[in-house]
């Protein structure tokens, strides 16, 4: 069966991410890291209290990988979130699609997974339907583009220290890692270097980031440790579908019909991606 438990965890993670993404560009006028550090208070709290519940420890067993996907996932949090403050929703998102890419190659030599020739193949298929959609921007400045990219490299890096705590860690010590390492540094810059104070309405929308972001972080995190990373992170392409629609819907961006067409052949991809794993997966197990 192509749609596994992994791969549904990853489809309600990318809605969950979405909407995270739409409420941090409804409130641009506060910093991004200032909204990164209030998602991470509502994360820590959030992810000791579920702890606790469980009675599960939270300092976990391989400190080593959960501060180095704590490091990996701030930096990748705190660019990605500048992007999506600075560019059209569609175009921030569509530049968080390299990060499969990054994730699978460094998979090879992190996770030690092997990655099909096909496959490529399909990743290709499915980026050129990325790059229609992207198209020629003006609106996407070279230096946001090359910011884009580097958050997306280190959410390939990540995810592959994701996948190698899924044996020795509860999804949820994974995810208290997180805002355990985001929050002090965070804190910091918004203190000595950047702080606007935020009014009620902004404070609940900071808030909501946070209870947002936890869920996506949870499904995306259980995903990551039932499935291969080549097999889950390619799903991500499916939240261009989100972006268009957000955008469309509260920022009154449009786009042309390559775009549609740039939808169709990359989900094209993603699909055929799923059926050629399982396919390979299989034929090599009988």
């Amino acid at each position: 069966m192509i749609f596994s438990r992994g791969v549904w965890y990853m489809l309600l993670a990318i809605f969950f991410f979405s909407t995270m993404g739409l409420l941090v560009k409804l409130i641009s006028h506060i910093p991004a890291t200032q909204i990164v550090f209030f998602r991470s208070i509502v994360s820590l709290t959030m992810s000791v209290a579920m702890l606790r519940y469980q009675k599960v420890s939270i300092w976990g067993n391989n400190k080593k990988y959960l501060i180095l996907r704590g490091i990996t996932g701030s930096i990748a949090l705190i660019l990605y979130f500048t992007t999506l403050q600075a560019i059209p929703f569609a175009s921030a998102v569509t530049l968080g699609f390299m990060a499969p890419v990054f994730a699978t190659v460094l998979g090879i030599f992190i996770a030690k997974e092997k990655v099909f020739k096909m496959q490529w193949v399909f990743f290709s298929l499915a980026f050129i339907g990325i790059y229609m959609v992207e198209g020629f921007d003006p609106r996407v400045k070279w230096w946001y583009f090359v910011i884009g990219l580097v958050a997306s490299l280190f959410s390939g890096l990540a995810y592959n220290f994701i996948r190698k705590l899924n044996i020795t860690e509860h999804p949820l010590v994974i995810i208290f890692y997180f805002p355990l390492i985001t929050a002090p540094i965070t804190g910091i810059y918004c203190y000595f270097v950047e702080w606007v104070p935020p009014t009620g309405s902004d404070l609940l929308m900071l808030i909501l980031v946070g209870i947002v972001t936890q869920i996506a972080q949870f499904f995306m995190t259980k995903s990551l440790q039932l499935e291969a990373i080549s097999k889950v992170t390619i799903l991500r392409y499916l939240s261009i579908f989100f972006a268009l629609s957000y955008g469309y819907i509260f920022f009154k961006e449009t786009y042309d019909w390559a775009v549609y067409l740039g939808m169709v052949i990359s989900i094209a991809g993603v699909i055929l991606n799923l059926w050629y794993r399982n396919y390979r997966t299989k034929q090599l197990s009988t």
